[in-house]
């Protein structure tokens, strides 16, 4: 089941790239850079400062995790095809063992260790994972959804502004989570299943609004 998920979230996330860009893996884009500013936006929502007081914000920890993890898969989809790389993956990941420790210690181990070798940190981030809880097939339905949106948004005038990211007085975002609860994540076409829901709704309200 890991593989499957894995083949398919390398899959969405070459397709992605490739709307954003024809040809991105010859542009060598810095998503060493990319995991590197987002770990500092996820420490902020975790707390780091010993002058006041912070309760974490788990939920933004994790979709902070999510953005990293788009990045980690560019990273890892230089190596090779989805299906090759989603059975390395699978077999490293089968084999990490996280351990005990502090999250932000553990964090900042995994930027380090992302700069130093401008590659993704596979082992690293199974460990943040760990740390907040996050099993596999959350991250793979979170994922799934933020891509969907990611996709959704582009094929939808985000780049020339002409998306509307506010409907019915919610934001797309807060859309997305209500109709992926409604569908079965383990189905083969899931994010077609919730592109297509999301198509729908975004239609309706907008048609409202002209």
């Amino acid at each position: 089941m890991m593989q499957q998920q894995l083949q398919a979230m390398l899959a969405l996330q070459d397709e992605i790239n490739t709307l954003v860009n024809n040809n991105w893996r010859e542009q060598n884009f810095a998503w060493y850079r990319a995991i590197w500013i987002e770990s500092a936006e996820l420490l902020d929502h975790y707390g780091w400062k010993w002058w006041k007081k912070q309760q974490p914000d788990m939920d933004q920890v994790k979709l902070e995790l999510v953005d990293i993890w788009h990045f980690g898969l560019s990273l890892e989809l230089q190596q090779g095809a989805p299906e090759k790389v989603a059975t390395d993956m699978a077999a490293e990941l089968a084999a990490t063992r996280p351990g005990q420790g502090d999250f932000r210690e553990h964090l900042e181990a995994f930027t380090l260790n992302t700069l130093a070798s401008r590659q993704f940190d596979l082992v690293g981030f199974a460990q943040l994972l760990a740390d907040t809880g996050m099993t596999f097939d959350e991250l793979y339905r979170r994922y799934v959804g933020k891509n969907v949106l990611n996709r959704f948004r582009q094929d939808n005038g985000y780049q020339d502004g002409s998306y509307v990211k506010n409907w019915d007085g919610r934001e797309d975002n807060e859309h997305l989570a209500e109709l992926s609860t409604a569908l079965d994540a383990a189905s083969s076409d899931y994010s077609d299943q919730l592109y297509r829901a999301l198509a729908s709704r975004y239609a309706e309200s907008t048609a409202a609004l002209v």
